[in-house]
């Protein structure tokens, strides 16, 4: 077993440590478990997040052993580095990495937990959402300086943003943050950043027009682009899903 612990967080070490060894069997589960699960426990008061990842298939059980950081340390790390660029994001509290006979096998990642008023999904589902255009534009205005500070967050979907009201305006807290690039960004790649968020027109124009104002760019170019690319990650997304159930259809 390897384990890395936030300094803030050494004293609670051992409790840290049972949460992993009991980690079937205690804790509330957070959320529906797809390919990972998420369960709550208590830690003297405090709500703390636990993430297990699904162990990998073979192939990569070798490559997380040996070539490439795991989906718990790139979470833990790239959260250290947000907060760097004054980026929010749930703090991080520890990770933890197992292995058997040479082979990486299951990973955890442990956090603060962040009960948050929404999501970016509640938007796309609700268009009558109390404040819905002023919480699309400030999230558009966050994405804005996500890229200019270098930040590509990959998966850039509609549940990876935790919203929090606060007295004049909205929080916006990064989580999953596995996969992500430290990076500048040129405009072909900021604007396809947005192409996995939502296939509802009107929001994609609200989005376009706030970020033509951030940037400086034309609208019409911005909305053109932004309109294609989503039209294509939702053809790939689908095509993908019905190869899938028709060549694996056993699963």
């Amino acid at each position: 077993m390897k384990k890395v612990i936030d300094p803030s967080y050494a004293h609670s070490e051992s409790m840290l440590d049972n949460f992993i060894a009991n980690f079937d069997t205690s804790g509330n589960q957070f959320g529906v478990a797809a390919r990972n699960t998420i369960k709550l426990f208590d830690l003297n008061g405090q709500k703390i997040n636990v993430k297990a990842f699904k162990v990998p298939i073979f192939i990569n059980q070798i490559i997380y052993k040996f070539f490439r950081k795991s989906k718990a340390q790139r979470s833990f790390d790239y959260a250290i580095q947000l907060k760097s660029l004054d980026v929010k994001t749930p703090y991080q509290v520890a990770y933890y990495e197992f292995s058997t006979l040479g082979l990486f096998k299951k990973c955890f990642y442990i956090s603060e937990h962040l009960d948050c008023d929404l999501t970016f999904r509640e938007l796309t589902k609700d268009l009558n959402y109390p404040e819905h255009e002023i919480i699309v534009r400030a999230f558009t205005r966050f994405t804005y300086h996500l890229h200019e500070k270098g930040v590509h967050f990959l998966d850039h979907s509609p549940g990876n943003t935790l919203i929090i009201k606060t007295k004049s305006s909205y929080d916006f807290y990064l989580v999953d943050l596995n996969r992500m690039e430290f990076k500048e960004m040129d405009f072909e790649t900021r604007i396809d950043n947005f192409s996995k968020l939502t296939v509802d027109e009107s929001i994609v124009r609200m989005m376009s027009d706030e970020y033509a104002k951030c940037s400086g760019h034309s609208f019409d170019v911005i909305f053109d682009k932004m309109w294609r690319k989503t039209c294509d990650f939702q053809f790939k997304f689908h095509r993908k899903k019905r190869l899938k159930k028709r060549f694996l259809f056993w699963k």
